[in-house]
């Protein structure tokens, strides 16, 4: 498999982010991602304007982040060329990202902060929906913005990567229990804007840098051929070889602040062959589920219909599987919430 590292759900002053497109790419480049995607609220005047192509060897996409009239049903839209009108209710732009050919993703759906008044909560109130294709599972601003107190604000503001611990409890019962009845695929989103606060009336700080952010929460894909770098206009196979892998599920969420995730993987090994996250396979007598991590040792949680079934302390493990059900892998490092795999299905 070929890995490529991402961050998704950026905003740029084509929204209410603070960063030009041109600014946010270098950024981008500079912490060596190899892809990211730009999804301003409600535009996607970035792609109108020509941006989305290769940058040396990082590739940037243009998505955007819908909501409905009453600013709630955020849904991380990719792989269209046209915004949506916000007098749509969720059901009508989550369907027509799916007629287009995109793929979309519930973004922060269980935000519930009360101590920020000028940035309330924007949670995913429409769970009627059928439509989309995944969760936003781990969102850095928003989780930054929920663990916000009086008595730590300037820590948080000085640290801003260290008070993120992990996903909201709530999220991952949800993408579990979904995943009980379909696939439903998980990503990791930054949430990006590098809003300027100022500190005290003395001076005004940006509150996470596009840099910043781009070492924290990141999407790994895996694919079964090599993203090849080229002319700025001759991105359609890479981009569709990234959109597929979302769309499917071949990809890992991490905190790639803790430790450098590359090199994680989690797949199924059956007398037919390898089977890697997102794929649904039949049950047979011996199924192994094999992990292996880019460090000596972490804690390794198997989490089996939404429940922790098994866990290791290692650098690998190979789990026997003898029932049906979807399957995930946990990782902390030091304790510390790392890396989170998408479902492997056993039907």
């Amino acid at each position: 498999m070929h890995e490529y590292v991402g961050a998704l759900h950026i905003h740029s002053v084509y929204s209410d982010g603070t960063g030009t497109v041109e600014e946010i790419i270098n950024y981008a480049r500079e912490v060596g991602l190899d892809y990211l995607i730009l999804t301003d609220h409600n535009t996607v005047k970035a792609l109108k304007d020509g941006y989305e192509g290769w940058y040396g060897d990082t590739l940037f996409l243009v998505g955007c982040e819908i909501n409905d009239k009453e600013n709630k049903n955020h849904y991380l839209a990719f792989g269209i060329e046209d915004s949506y009108s916000t007098r749509m209710n969720s059901n009508e732009y989550v369907k027509k990202v799916k007629e287009a050919g995109g793929i979309g993703f519930l973004a922060h759906p269980y935000e519930k902060r009360a101590n920020m008044r000028e940035h309330p909560p924007y949670p995913w109130t429409n769970w009627d929906c059928k439509d989309f294709n995944g969760i936003e599972i781990w969102n850095h601003m928003s989780e930054w913005m929920e663990n916000l107190t009086e008595e730590n604000k300037y820590q948080a503001f000085v640290h801003p990567l260290r008070t993120i611990e992990m996903p909201p409890k709530e999220t991952l019962e949800k993408w579990d229990e979904l995943n009980l009845t379909r696939p439903v695929v998980g990503i990791g989103g930054v949430d990006a804007h590098a809003h300027k606060h100022n500190i005290l009336g003395f001076f005004e700080v940006e509150i996470f840098p596009y840099k910043v952010l781009f070492k924290s929460i990141r999407t790994h894909i895996l694919l079964n051929e090599k993203l090849v770098p080229g002319e700025k206009e001759k991105y359609q196979k890479a981009k569709d070889l990234v959109y597929n892998a979302l769309a499917n599920g071949h990809c890992f969420v991490a905190n790639d602040y803790r430790a450098d995730s590359k090199g994680f993987r989690f797949y199924a090994e059956t007398g037919k062959g390898k089977y890697q996250m997102g794929s649904t396979i039949s049950f047979e007598n011996e199924i192994i589920l094999r992990v292996l991590l880019p460090v000596k040792s972490a804690e390794i949680r198997l989490i089996y219909n939404g429940k922790l079934l098994e866990k290791v302390d290692d650098g690998k493990a190979d789990f026997v599987i003898n029932n049906k059900g979807v399957y995930r892998i946990e990782v902390y490092c030091s304790g510390k919430a790392w890396i989170y795999s998408n479902h492997i299905r056993v039907v």
